[in-house]
């Protein structure tokens, strides 16, 4: 959502004077109240600057859909403002179906269902009612910029049954007037990735930079390519790749520098703890990452990838059949995703060749050689004084990628502290790689 962020606050405290007035209309029409009222007119925002009354103008936002969102946003906000509706039909001992409305587990208040807007901006108008419908079907803003939605009802029941939900998203920007920063939750299983590294800190195989230097050029570009001739007939929006290459090469640190130097959130999905042996469960998970992540610009880097793949195998029992499934869900949605989505796997070779052609990049992070490791002992120890230490010949004795020589960093920083000085040797060095050697299960 590009737009300014002006606080909305006093715009919204407008609409929810006018749904106030809307209620006690439509009530005294349906209880055919004496007094004769008049259908309040909507309030007038078109010179109001905060952020909700821009995002109204640029949509072309009508009466309806207005109405529909400070209908969801009013328990946030005002939940007093539909006590009214806890009314109960005396005649039935029970409350009117027609206002509709759920009761939260912990909510005291009356949360509004699309029954409820329907009441509200419809009353007996079948026609009024009919116009609902177009603000929750996918082409409409609601769904696209993920404002709000009606909740699931059991497959037989009304679809105005459901609750109106309105997006975390959205009610951050109009109510904290910031962009919404979703924490780790099992509802949503990813943390935001970063680092405080620059690309300056990143030593590479020259092949790899090449590789990224691709991917950064199309996310610099990317609505300049499309928008050339009739690229957006044959491509698909967003952006896919997968990197590969043994542990603490350097695949997540490139991840989040992507970000980092694009101004972009990255959000890390670890699959091994989203992947669930429940039918229907692990795509429950990664459907609600993807549905948030729409429209965000931001990029989804999948990691441990070999929890899902390692699993798909030839259809031999429906566990397989499960497995399959679930690798075919993620493939899919990553297609279909508007943004970058990074694949991390440390074999290549666990995804067949029909789903690697579905990838724009793909990236293979090496272990380093012998010159890339003397660079990453060199950049990494040039804050300690050095005791005699030869990193041409540790580099040259033991092969270990540069997440190993961060944990040798770390180890030989606390064993200097212990001795109260700034000094590095080398006896704490070679213990820190036989460390590193026995977590692969080797020895020196």
């Amino acid at each position: 959502m590009d737009l300014s962020l002006i606080n909305s606050l006093p715009c919204l405290a407008k609409e929810l004077q006018w749904l106030e007035e809307v209620i006690t209309f439509r009530l005294s029409e349906y209880f055919k109240q004496e007094e004769s009222l008049h259908y309040p007119e909507i309030p007038d925002i078109s010179r109001d600057d905060s952020y909700y009354a821009q995002l109204a103008r640029k949509n072309e936002f009508n009466e309806i859909d207005r109405m529909v969102i400070i209908i969801a946003l009013a328990p946030h906000l005002q939940p007093s403002i539909f006590d009214i509706f806890f009314t109960k039909n005396k005649q039935y001992d029970r409350f009117y179906a027609e206002f509709g409305g759920v009761k939260g587990d912990k909510h005291n208040g009356f949360l509004p269902t699309g029954e409820t807007a329907a009441f509200i901006i419809a009353g007996a108008d079948l026609g009024r009612r009919f116009q609902l419908y177009k603000c929750f079907e996918e082409d409409h803003v609601f769904y696209k910029e993920n404002v709000l939605s009606i909740g699931f009802t059991n497959e037989h029941e009304p679809i105005w049954s459901g609750e109106l939900i309105i997006s975390k998203e959205f009610l951050s920007y109009v109510t904290l007037n910031e962009p919404y920063k979703p924490r780790f939750s099992p509802s949503f299983p990813a943390q935001l990735l970063t680092t405080r590294l620059e690309w300056d800190d990143a030593i590479f195989d020259p092949r790899v930079y090449k590789d990224i230097s691709h991917i950064q050029t199309w996310m610099n570009k990317e609505k300049q390519i499309m928008h050339h001739s009739d690229m957006k007939k044959y491509l698909k929006k967003g952006y896919r790749a997968l990197f590969y290459g043994p542990p603490g090469t350097g695949k997540s640190m490139t991840a989040a520098l992507l970000g980092k130097s694009e101004k972009l959130d990255v959000y890390r999905v670890d699959l091994s703890s989203v992947v669930s042996k429940f039918i229907g469960e692990t795509e429950k998970n990664l459907a609600n990452i993807f549905k948030i992540a729409e429209n965000k610009g931001w990029i989804l880097f999948f990691d441990e990838a070999d929890a899902l793949f390692s699993k798909r195998t030839s259809t031999q029992s429906s566990n397989d059949m499960h497995a399959n499934q679930q690798v075919s869900y993620l493939l899919q949605r990553i297609e279909d995703f508007d943004g970058v989505a990074i694949l991390a796997s440390n074999f290549k070779d666990n995804i067949d060749d029909a789903f690697l052609r579905r990838f724009q990049s793909i990236v293979y992070f090496p272990k380093p050689d012998q010159y890339i490791r003397v660079k990453l002992w060199e950049k990494y120890f040039a804050s300690y004084e050095l005791e005699n230490i030869d990193f041409d010949k540790i580099s040259t004795d033991y092969e270990i990628s540069g997440g190993s020589i961060l944990n040798v960093l770390r180890y030989c920083a606390v064993e200097a502290i212990k001795r109260k000085n700034n000094q590095i040797i080398q006896k704490d060095i070679i213990e820190a790689i036989k460390k590193e050697y026995l977590k692969e299960g080797q020895t020196i």
